[in-house]
């Protein structure tokens, strides 16, 4: 009985996202499509969920979706248990699920909002993290989007726009989840969904 209700819920919220033109990058019961270590990720409950409390990082990790995207916008619920994650877009895959490019930024009490350029020369390339403070509901649930369109990028958490930025360094990529390098993390993800731009 258990088992088919959450059947019918998981269908009602994907039908939901289908009608708004979104699509589900995650089906909410195994990471068919994604690739990673997998010492370090699992499903629980309709959520993926990131965890280095069996493994020591020698660098940050990632769960990725290696097909491309250029134009989209896309949706997620996330929540930090500690430490410092992100959603990573418009990315590189290297070798060892390491990734180079664009990340919307999450950390404990900081960088949430923040638009990052991983493994990239930049840094921090857009402080959101001054308009995300007032909205961001630490170690709960998050809405985050992630907005690409040409050169224009915009993340919004919680409905606030946090980051609103023109670079052209790339304008396509893949998609992919953090687990950061140092003290034991968990992070969560739920619910990410894409709707593809012309």
């Amino acid at each position: 009985m258990a088992n088919r209700l959450w059947a019918l819920l998981l269908l009602c919220s994907l039908g939901a996202f289908a009608e708004e033109g979104f699509r589900p990058l995650f089906n909410g019961r195994n990471l068919d499509g994604w690739e990673g270590d997998m010492r370090l990720w699992s499903v629980r409950n309709g959520t993926i969920v990131g965890s280095t409390e069996r493994a020591t990082l020698l660098q940050n990790s990632f769960l990725i979706l290696k097909q491309p995207f250029a134009n989209f916008i896309l949706r997620a619920e996330c929540k930090l248990r500690n430490h410092n994650s992100g959603i990573q877009f418009r990315s590189e895959a290297l070798a060892d699920w390491v990734v180079r490019g664009y990340q919307a930024d999450m950390a404990e009490d900081n960088y949430w909002g923040n638009i990052y350029e991983e493994r990239g020369t930049r840094g921090t390339m857009v402080d959101g993290w001054p308009k995300a403070k007032s909205v961001v509901h630490l170690k709960d649930w998050n809405q985050y989007e992630i907005s690409c369109d040409g050169d224009h990028i915009q993340v919004k958490l919680n409905g606030v726009q946090t980051a609103d930025l023109h670079d052209s360094a790339r304008k396509s990529g893949i998609i992919a989840l953090q687990l950061h390098s140092g003290p034991p993390m968990e992070a969560y993800f739920r619910n990410i969904r894409i709707k593809e731009l012309k």
